[in-house]
């Protein structure tokens, strides 16, 4: 059975940083993409950031200039490193992956809490 199992989430102050990790274990398949996605709450979950397998990666506009989503997709373990965190950014961080190339991927995390504080 695929888990994702994230990590780096926390409590931060407008302007300061965070970093999450996400780890697959129990892959026995190569993901083709693994990926960021926020849900705020009463909202949807939405993308912040992917990374293919190739190393190519797309960010939402918001996330543009301010985030940088790294990592190896064939080890199954991706970062997220979120600079300039605005109020705006919290919410649940999800990991997702999966092994095409899909809106909605197959795979989730449990997800890492983010709170910016203004």
């Amino acid at each position: 059975q695929v888990q994702l199992v994230e990590s780096g989430g926390g409590l931060v102050q407008a302007g300061g940083s965070l970093r999450l990790s996400c780890a697959a274990s129990g892959s026995i398949f190569t993901f083709a993409t693994m990926g960021w996605y926020r849900q705020a709450p009463g909202k949807q979950r939405e993308l912040v950031a992917r990374i293919s397998s190739g190393g190519s990666t797309n960010y939402a506009e918001s996330a543009k200039g301010r985030c940088t989503n790294s990592g190896d997709v064939a080890k199954n373990t991706v970062y997220l490193q979120m600079n300039s965190l605005k109020p705006e950014d919290t919410g649940v961080y999800y990991c997702g992956a999966d092994t095409l190339r899909v809106v909605v991927p197959h795979y989730w995390g449990q997800g890492t809490q983010v709170t910016v504080s203004s």
